[in-house]
């Protein structure tokens, strides 16, 4: 398979490969079979995670046909199964297909944290307890360690939009990897576009609505995000279409950057789905 980390293993090598290499590090068994699609599809989002992961565990693909006793011992009656090998026992397991979010579930409750993900939660932490300042100096620090880390971006990303950077925060989620994390920076997007329209003198002033909008631009701005969104909301409420749909957008993208850990994001999305439909 060309990696120490993924290989095809049988009831020859089992013991060896699985079940003693598990002392040291988390092995995961995955019974397939070539003329079931189901498990073919699995064992290749298994190989790409294993990859991702670099070592943090290891994937032992099992030949079901070719292995009988080993889906004998290990009671195995549907194909594909999985099952997590810690220390010479299962641990976990699963059976059928699931989606990649369900997998890596399953596989971070096997695996230790790395380094680099530890170091990921303290710069989270740093964001959620509005310590921008500590939380902007730990994803810089964590993207010289690993460039082009998606997770680490987009906390950058935010903190300089908590921080009022929007240009440098606009530059990141225009170049924004393919990841998990491309639908939370789409959201945040537009918001970096208005407050740099803001920045530069771009925004209309024309209007009554003109200049609710840029005032609660403004405030987001300057850290206070309720008080933009209340601006907000109250302008969508007199026109739920003000500037082709810039006004929705940006409250979209305040509501992502408070976060789910804000206690007043559900109220916020409620309140927005009640104007807008």
């Amino acid at each position: 398979m060309g990696t120490n980390f993924i290989l095809d293993v049988n009831e020859a090598n089992f013991e060896y490969e699985v079940i003693s290499f598990s002392q040291n590090t988390p092995v995961v068994a995955a019974f397939w079979a070539t003329w079931r699609q189901s498990a073919q599809e699995l064992a290749a989002l298994l190989e790409r995670l294993a990859r991702e992961a670099q070592g943090a565990f290891r994937l032992a693909r099992v030949d079901a046909d070719r292995n009988p006793n080993l889906t004998v011992r290990y009671g195995v009656r549907s194909l594909p199964t999985v099952k997590a090998f810690t220390q010479g026992q299962v641990v976990a397991e699963f059976v059928g297909l699931q989606p990649e979010s369900r997998v890596r579930d399953f596989l971070n409750g096997i695996t230790p944290p790395s380094p680099f993900n530890l170091a990921l939660e303290r710069a989270d932490g740093f964001y959620q307890l509005r310590q921008y300042e500590q939380a902007e100096k730990a994803y810089r620090r964590l993207l010289e360690l690993q460039p082009g880390t998606p997770a680490a971006l987009l906390g950058l990303a935010r903190t300089l939009l908590r921080r009022g950077t929007a240009p440098e925060a606009l530059t990141i989620l225009k170049d924004f990897p393919d990841s998990r994390q491309m639908i939370q920076a789409e959201l945040l997007r537009p918001l970096a576009e208005r407050l740099v329209d803001l920045q530069v003198g771009r925004l209309p002033l024309e209007h009554d609505l003109d200049v609710l909008f840029a005032r609660a631009l403004q405030l987001a701005q300057h850290g206070n995000i309720y008080a933009a969104l209340d601006g907000l909301i109250e302008l969508l409420r007199q026109n739920k279409r003000y500037g082709n749909g810039r006004a929705r957008q940006v409250a979209l993208g305040l509501i992502e950057l408070l976060g789910d850990d804000d206690a007043a994001t559900r109220s916020y999305r409620n309140e927005l789905a009640t104007v807008l439909f």
